[in-house]
């Protein structure tokens, strides 16, 4: 009798795969208030489940965590035709990436007024129940940044393996924090992986919005997950609102002179990241991002 046939070999996964060492399903979350400069990160996440094209699985009670005159209710007009009262809350949805097809979670809240352990390990419990195995925060902070450079993003994170295998940093940060820092070390107890993004916005022009800041965090999603992010009119409003900042310190000596101070010293600590791996990084993005676009059409 003939032996049975090899079984196939496993089917070689996409360059987009190799290139995230983050388990899935992977949640991405975002709180407006004090860990949203610019509104940088529920921006970012808001255009994730746009083009995504997620759906809701779970809403948290808002009754639990805000306080309604911080936060207050509002009036909305639905597609019916009559007017509902929308509630601050936090939402969950899901998606299934389009080209990599990995499973990802997107968390968006306000942060609470009160309760925040309680808010945590609701927010965990269902990360739990979808089966989580890695947890991404986003941040935006102020900071002595020029606007015409690239907004840095840091990445951040407490866990051992990830700090290895991505090459990240360990937070050193001490003082008060927000519901991203809390959300991240419950995550510890419960021996979920996390890691921590932080868009650094131009202090002088912080107010809301900040697309170049929700670009930079953009960028950094995509080579995380190695999943190409649709940016739509994102740069092109990245470009309108650098040059609105260019006419702005144009203006105004004082703000001119302090942004020349900020690229020069930014220029010379930046000098060292030239490097060949930072070049074939940004290449290779490139380089997926047109194979993802296919040919061009005439």
């Amino acid at each position: 009798m003939s032996s049975a046939p090899p079984p196939p070999p496993p089917e070689e996964p996409t360059p987009a795969h190799r290139s995230s060492a983050l388990a899935e399903p992977v949640m991405l979350a975002a709180f407006e208030g004090w860990n949203d400069a610019g509104e940088a990160a529920t921006t970012a996440l808001a255009h994730l489940h746009r083009v995504w094209d997620a759906h809701e699985v779970a809403r948290l009670d808002p009754e639990e965590y805000h306080d309604f005159q911080v936060n207050r209710p509002l009036v909305a007009t639905g597609d019916d035709g009559l007017r509902h009262i929308v509630w601050p809350t936090t939402t969950l949805s899901v998606v299934q990436a389009p080209v990599t097809g990995r499973q990802l979670v997107l968390v968006q809240g306000i942060e609470p007024s009160m309760r925040w352990r309680r808010y945590t390990d609701e927010v965990l419990g269902h990360a739990e129940r979808l089966g989580v195995r890695a947890l991404v925060t986003l941040g935006a902070l102020l900071a002595d940044t020029p606007h015409t450079r690239p907004i840095p993003v840091s990445s951040t994170t407490d866990d051992d393996d990830l700090l290895r295998r991505l090459s990240l940093e360990r937070s050193t940060y001490e003082g008060p924090t927000g519901i991203v820092g809390v959300l991240a070390e419950a995550a510890i107890t419960r021996s979920l992986p996390s890691l921590s993004l932080w868009a650094a916005v131009p202090h002088y022009v912080g107010q809301s919005p900040s697309p170049k800041a929700v670009l930079a965090l953009l960028s950094r999603v995509e080579e995380l997950l190695g999943e190409p992010v649709p940016l739509g009119d994102l740069a092109d409003d990245a470009r309108a609102w650098e040059h609105g900042v260019d006419e702005l310190a144009g203006e105004d000596a004082e703000i001119g002179e302090y942004v020349r101070q900020l690229e020069e010293a930014k220029d010379t600590a930046d000098l060292p990241e030239a490097t060949g791996e930072a070049i074939a990084r940004d290449f290779e993005r490139y380089l997926r991002r047109r194979r993802d676009d296919g040919p061009a059409r005439g």
